[in-house]
């Protein structure tokens, strides 16, 4: 496996050393394939099943990082209010 070598700067450096339990090369691993499984969700509107299932075992999914579409926030802000039940507390709502 090839290794990848980056300059940060001294406040980040110290951060990171406090939290010396996290293993930071996994962190930057994720985050590079979530932006590759990212790339081509954008491009072919799909994902391989192996980036599914690494997907659903970090609870995310490309469609989390698109701009929500101005007709979506349309049709919200259109939609009735008046149908809302107003609760006091969380037990109102499984009675």
């Amino acid at each position: 496996m090839s290794t990848l070598t980056i300059p940060i700067d001294d406040e980040l450096y110290d951060k990171v050393q406090n939290l010396s339990w996290i293993r930071w090369s996994k962190v930057v691993q994720d985050g590079i394939r979530k932006r590759k499984i990212l790339e081509t969700y954008i491009r072919e509107k799909s994902i391989s099943e192996d980036d599914a299932a690494f997907c659903e075992t970090i609870d995310w999914h490309p469609v989390d990082e698109l701009l929500i579409k101005q007709e979506v926030i349309a049709k919200l802000k259109k939609s009735d209010k008046r149908s809302a039940v107003a609760v006091k507390d969380v037990s109102d709502i499984f009675r």
